[in-house]
């Protein structure tokens, strides 16, 4: 194939799926994070799993509207009204996440450093659609 063909295809790919790759990539940043911070509170014994999680869900959530708003989105307007729509997709995820880990490692007593990888990606698909067509929908 010709390489300039490639590139238009790839192009043209990456335009279609601009949001949902930059999402991704913002979401593996800010996971990183939330998972980081997570395995610090819980591993080291400085907080019960659960307690780690809301704290560190919340890193993960004021850094990624931030990022999604800035450079993904790109939407600048109404941004205390936004914060609160992310915020409340956030809490959204947190509930998924405090919910499953609560079933895997107390009822199924599964390890919570396993469980909490398992409960980012059920989440980060649940918050993408909302996000993506509730908090920054264009107008």
């Amino acid at each position: 194939m010709d390489t300039h063909l490639l590139r238009q295809s790839i192009g043209r790919l990456y335009q279609r799926f601009r949001t949902l790759i930059l999402y991704a990539l913002i979401g593996v940043f800010c996971s990183v994070l939330d998972f980081a911070v997570f395995t610090l509170l819980c591993h080291f014994g400085w907080l019960p799993y659960l307690w780690a999680n809301v704290i560190s869900i919340h890193c993960g959530i004021f850094c990624s509207f931030f990022l999604n708003r800035g450079y993904n989105f790109r939407v600048k307007d109404k941004i205390f009204r936004r914060f609160l729509s992310f915020y409340a997709v956030g809490l959204i995820g947190l509930s998924i996440s405090e919910l499953m880990l609560y079933l895997m490692v107390d009822i199924a007593h599964w390890n919570e450093i396993v469980c909490k990888l398992l409960s980012i990606v059920v989440v980060a698909l649940v918050q993408y659609v909302l996000n993506r067509f509730v908090t920054f929908k264009a107008k």
